[in-house]
């Protein structure tokens, strides 16, 4: 049997403490910036696949629950996003607060004990109320306090969160989406204190925002700032605000199972765009995203820019096969993907990242040592210590 090294999860979530933005906002901001309340909710839940809830009166029945508030909206904390340590079964789209989690959600010294019993050496964690890619302060419509939200995260990820934990907390900041130039230099800025790593969306026309596609070249200024850092730019399922279904009326059992349907249109995207071409050592990640989809669409885009080259758009800007990209640029990330494993050649042993989605409904949590033993039970020791920790070390430069 092979030896599960200690684990580098690149895809983790932080519920953020109540004062990460109330202590650090000038004084002018404080009362529409980002702040807890707690609440009593009478439903919430799914209802023909959009999420909805319904607030208890002050003299009705409830269950509490914490609200992030930011201008004019109202965002509650539910068990998927802080479902660590709870049974499966009770594992549901219902209230929750600070004080009803694991400790390790959002607190530094049990994030860090909860990792050790995980068999877990270093965690790259996602933002929770910003959302994935920080797209709640995109959304905001004073651009100021936008911008000063996302410093305001970013120093408290730094100089907090990661702080004083000997690398094992790894950082991963959010940029202000509606400018590349200031993103560039937020990348900047956190690049000289030690940060590798942003978060960015899959498909940014999803949030309203240009394309990669774009022919005056919007997000150039982010990229080569990136590849000038040796910032990895990382990509979440549902960082596009719109997760796939196929119905208004689908659960949302088939959502979750199409969530890598996401990544995979992004990594065409990518593939197809000539963004390498301009930005040779650029890195982007795929979080969450498994892997046994990937051999097919690199087989597949390289048969089309082959074939397809007369009317395909890309003969002027897609120099190479698109697989190429992916082997020099591209990684991919799983937490349980058995079928993904078998094609490990296809994929890449090079190009492939492991996480444990801690505190998420996802999560592998507390076994994720275990999960690994049999799912890499075929594998070589080589293989197994790339994937499980190697080659996040080397995709975000660790010093470990």
């Amino acid at each position: 049997m092979v030896e599960i090294p200690r684990i580098i999860s690149v895809d983790d979530h932080v519920i953020e403490p109540v004062d990460v933005w109330q202590s650090r906002l000038p004084e002018r901001f404080k009362a529409v910036g980002p702040r807890v309340e707690r609440r009593k909710i009478k439903h919430m839940g799914y209802v023909g696949g959009v999420f909805s809830y319904e607030e208890a009166s002050a003299s009705e029945d409830g269950t509490w629950c914490d609200w992030w508030l930011v201008e004019d909206l109202n965002y509650p904390l539910t068990r998927l996003s802080a479902a660590a340590g709870y049974p499966r079964d009770e594992v549901t789209v219902s209230p929750i607060t600070m004080d009803d989690m694991r400790p390790g959600c959002h607190t530094q010294a049990d994030r860090l004990a909860d990792m050790d019993v995980n068999h877990v050496e270093a965690s790259l964690c996602f933002p929770s109320f910003p959302r994935f890619c920080g797209q709640t302060f995109y959304e905001r419509k004073d651009r100021e306090l936008g911008d000063l939200c996302v410093k305001a995260y970013n120093d408290w990820m730094l100089d907090e969160w990661c702080a004083g934990s000997d690398g094992r907390l790894i950082p991963l900041i959010i940029i202000q989406l509606w400018d590349p130039v200031v993103a560039a230099a937020e990348v900047r800025r956190n690049a000289a204190k030690g940060c590798r790593a942003l978060t960015f969306s899959e498909i940014p026309p999803f949030l309203g925002l240009p394309s990669i596609h774009d022919k005056n070249k919007f997000w150039d200024p982010l990229f080569a700032a990136c590849e000038e850092t040796g910032t990895v730019i990382n990509m979440h399922i549902g960082s596009s605000s719109k997760m796939p279904s196929t119905s208004p009326d689908a659960p949302a059992a088939v959502g979750s199972t199409l969530t890598y349907m996401n990544a995979a249109m992004s990594l065409t995207d990518w593939l197809m765009s000539g963004v390498f071409e301009r930005f040779p050592k650029l890195t982007i990640a795929y979080s969450e995203g498994q892997i046994g989809w990937i051999p097919y669409v690199l087989e597949r885009a390289d048969k089309v820019w082959e074939e397809n080259r007369g009317w395909g758009g890309v003969a002027e800007t897609v120099l190479r096969p698109p697989s190429e990209y992916y082997f020099s640029n591209i990684f991919g990330c799983f937490f349980d993907d058995p079928h993904g494993l078998k094609n490990l050649d296809a994929v890449g042993v090079d190009n492939v990242t492991f996480e444990t989605d801690y505190p998420h409904s996802d999560s592998t949590w507390p076994h994720t040592k275990k999960v690994a033993e049999e799912i890499m039970k075929d594998l070589t020791q080589e293989q197994v210590d790339k994937i499980c920790r190697g080659n996040a070390i080397r995709m975000l430069g660790l010093d470990l």
